[in-house]
């Protein structure tokens, strides 16, 4: 039975997802995974060797040779035959921001802890943040408000700022905080899987006031989409339909947090 392949830690995800030729032709589109785009812009663009490379994304030297022997192959198709690159998918997990080798600038020692001492019993909700808003794309998110909740009522908020972080970081800062559920307009597969990782609970696809959001999860009455993505690559957020789930239609307890509310009949 062939070893299940390590995933490769991958700093934050490319800002661009496509690029084309001015005079796209008929050949198939070329497709660059994340973790192949990783390896080009660590050893590339960041001059690092393969060793250093393969401390960066926690894989073993031959794999980052590999990794980098395979996108330099495609990149030179692209340039050579005027194909159409794509960036997306691979094997891989967005970094915690924990590691201190990273060079991206985007890591979690760049976001402001909210130094809030948790209670035993209490519930934290963190929020995509915008006037009062609910923010509607989570990797572009400029803040969080974050709440503590404790038989059913907020006790406390606070607004934290994220100072431009990319996924992984912001996945990390809410870990580190002790976040236990997220409410979120759209998000990547790549900031789900980060927060899935860190045992953070996810309601996406929510739109309107941020206060209201917050008090209607803790009465067990949100209505999210479970399924709501964003690429943020060209979609318009304001899109998803958020009313295709509610709360109540599950038992909170599979988050493995008390909120201390009618959260958890």
């Amino acid at each position: 039975m062939p070893r299940p392949q390590r995933f490769r830690r991958v700093c934050a995800e490319p800002v661009c997802l496509s690029f084309s030729p001015d005079k796209p032709g008929a050949l198939e589109d070329i497709l660059l995974s994340v973790d192949e785009f990783e390896v080009i812009r660590l050893v590339d663009h960041e001059k690092m060797t393969h060793e250093q490379c393969a401390r960066q994304m926690d894989i073993s030297r031959t794999t980052v040779t590999e990794v980098y022997e395979s996108a330099r192959f495609k990149l030179s198709k692209v340039l050579v035959e005027g194909r159409r690159l794509l960036i997306s998918g691979g094997n891989y997990r967005l970094c915690d921001g924990s590691f201190t080798g990273c060079k991206f600038g985007r890591c979690i020692d760049s976001l402001t802890n909210i130094n809030i001492e948790k209670g035993e019993h209490t519930m934290r909700i963190a929020v995509t943040f915008e006037n009062g808003q609910i923010f509607q794309h989570f990797g572009h998110t400029e803040q969080f408000k974050v709440y503590d909740i404790e038989n059913g009522q907020i006790v406390s908020a606070v607004v934290a700022d994220t100072n431009g972080s990319g996924h992984g970081a912001l996945a990390g800062f809410l870990k580190l905080n002790k976040v236990d559920a997220l409410i979120c307009g759209g998000i990547g597969m790549g900031a789900q899987m980060a927060l899935a990782q860190a045992g953070i609970a996810l309601y996406a696809g929510v739109k309107g006031d941020a206060d209201e959001a917050v008090k209607a999860l803790a009465k067990g009455e949100l209505s999210y989409d479970p399924n709501a993505n964003c690429d943020h690559h060209g979609h318009s957020h304001g899109d998803h339909d958020c009313a295709d789930h509610n709360c109540s239609d599950h038992s909170c307890d599979s988050h493995d947090h008390n909120c201390g509310g009618n959260c958890h009949k």
